[in-house]
C-alpha cells in the first residue's frame, strides 16, 4: 500500500511538473511575441510558426521516428536550385557571404543599411562553426568545417549534399539547429551555391 502512495505521488508530482513547464513555455512565447511591433521592415510573420517548427517545439526537438521522417521528407520537398542548376558557384563570393555576420536579424529580413552589405545578409556561418583554419574567431556549436572539401571530395554527390545541406539542414536531420539557410530567404539559391563553392573548392582557404 505504501508503495502504491509513493507511485501515485511521483506521478501526481511529474504531471505539476509538466504542466508548469507548458504554462512558462506560454508566458515565454507570449514574451517574445510582445517585444516585436509592427513598422517599417520588420516581419510579424515570423512569430507564427510554420509546421516543423511546431512538431520540433513540441517534442523539445526530439521527435518520434515516424515523424522525424515525415518531417525530413517535408523539408527535402521545398529545396530550390539556382535558375542555371550549377550548384557550385565562385568561392571568392562564397568566402564573403560565409564571413558575413548578419544572417537574419530579429524582426527584419534585411541588413542595416542594406546598400552597404553587398552579398545581402550573409550566412553567418562563424557563430557555429570553425571554416578557414587562419580565422581564430570561431563558433564550435557546430562541427569544424575547416578542410571540408578535401576530407570529403568534390564529387558530384557531395556537391549536391552540401548544397541542400545548406539550403535546407533539416531535410537531413529533424529539428537540427543550423538555420534553414534556403528555405527562410536567409541566402538565396545562387549564394548558397557560391558557399558550397567555398567548402569544396580546391582552391578555398577551407581546403588549404
Amino acid at each position: 500500500m505504501r508503495n502504491r502512495m509513493m507511485i501515485a505521488a511521483v506521478i501526481a508530482c511529474t504531471s505539476l511538473a509538466v504542466l508548469a513547464g507548458e504554462n512558462m513555455q506560454a508566458k515565454i512565447e507570449k514574451l517574445v511575441a510582445a517585444s516585436f511591433k509592427p513598422g517599417e521592415g520588420q516581419d510579424m510573420s515570423r512569430l507564427v510558426q510554420d509546421e516543423t517548427q511546431k512538431l520540433c517545439s513540441a517534442t523539445r526537438n526530439n521527435p518520434k521516428a515516424k515523424d522525424a521522417d515525415a518531417l525530413t521528407a517535408r523539408e527535402k520537398a521545398t529545396i530550390k536550385y539556382p535558375a542555371d542548376n550549377k550548384l557550385m558557384g565562385d568561392w571568392k563570393e562564397g568566402e564573403k557571404l560565409v564571413k558575413g555576420g548578419f544572417g537574419m536579424r530579429i524582426g527584419t529580413i534585411e541588413p542595416d543599411p542594406p546598400a552597404k552589405q553587398k552579398g545581402g545578409n550573409g550566412g553567418n556561418c562563424y557563430a557555429c562553426h570553425a571554416v578557414d583554419a587562419k580565422e581564430v574567431a570561431a563558433g564550435n556549436l557546430g562541427p569544424s568545417l575547416t578542410g571540408y572539401g578535401k576530407l570529403r571530395g568534390q564529387g558530384e554527390d557531395m556537391v549536391k549534399y552540401t548544397y541542400e545541406k545548406l539550403y535546407n539542414a533539416q531535410a537531413f536531420v529533424a529539428c537540427s539547429s543550423m538555420p534553414r539557410l534556403g528555405h527562410n530567404g536567409i541566402l538565396k539559391p545562387e549564394q548558397i551555391a557560391h558557399v558550397t563553392a567555398y567548402l569544396l573548392s580546391p582552391e578555398s582557404p577551407v581546403n588549404k
